[in-house]
């Protein structure tokens, strides 16, 4: 579990435990309550964690729903057997309809958190270029950017050298790929070793580049680095205009 969030740690550890404890709690009513609602309860649990953590959670919580409604609802109470055709129906029915919603919970989560994300970033692109339209200094345009990669990209430190090219640095590519020499590298490959250049142009015309420190962890979405792109393509408009 090494490579789970934290949230998704947890959402595990609830999609396992929590069909559990609830079935348990429906024990003294378990006579009373009809096999359909107790399923029905037991679907709501496994949302709840989908919702809250990710597919494989909501997965799990389903496979655990289905477990436990067959050991503490269904008779004979508290073994894994099943004697009606009617119960065994049930709970198919909880496991197949648990594993549909928590997939359906877990996708809208994620729909919510690429709609933030993709706010945040239009937020960053609209500041940097009222940045550019209205600054004095060129300067001032190169720091702020400076800060927004740094937060964008996760990095340890970023910096921006002004005109002639050195060395030959992997680099950030207009279409957000990072090639080294002359090769694309894959994301799962994570960042280069040492710095990694986002160059900066005017009209067409090489200005600088910025200097990327990569953090740990892995490489950040490609969305992200094109944001990162257009931050440098404004940065290039801003110091063209100041004739830099």
């Amino acid at each position: 579990m090494t490579g789970y969030s934290l949230r998704d740690r947890l959402a595990l550890v609830a999609g396992l435990v929590g069909p559990f404890l609830v079935a348990l709690v429906l024990v003294p009513f378990r006579t009373d309550l009809s096999r359909t609602n107790a399923a029905l309860i037991l679907v709501v649990v496994v949302v709840a964690v989908a919702a809250l953590g990710s597919r494989t959670a909501g997965a799990l919580a389903a496979l655990s729903a289905a477990a436990w409604f067959d050991f503490f609802l269904t008779r004979p109470y508290e073994t894994f057997d099943i004697h009606t055709s009617s119960d065994i129906e049930t709970a198919v029915l909880l496991l197949v309809v648990g594993v549909i919603v928590s997939q359906l919970a877990a996708r809208a989560r994620r729909l919510e958190v690429i709609t933030v994300t993709d706010a945040d970033y239009l937020a960053r692109v609209h500041e940097t270029a009222v940045l550019a339209q209205s600054a004095k200094s060129s300067d001032t345009v190169v720091d702020h950017v400076r800060g927004q990669l740094t937060e964008l990209l996760g990095l340890r430190g970023c910096r921006y050298e002004y005109g002639t090219l050195l060395g030959q640095p992997p680099r950030l590519e207009q279409d957000g790929n990072v090639s080294v020499g002359h090769r694309r590298r894959g994301d799962a490959c994570g960042w280069p070793d040492g710095e990694i250049e986002l160059r900066t142009y005017g009209n067409g015309h090489y200005l600088g580049r910025f200097m990327l420190t990569p953090g740990p962890g892995p490489v950040p979405p490609l969305q992200a680095r094109l944001v990162a792109v257009t931050l440098a393509d404004q940065t290039g408009a801003a110091l063209d205009t100041a004739g830099q």
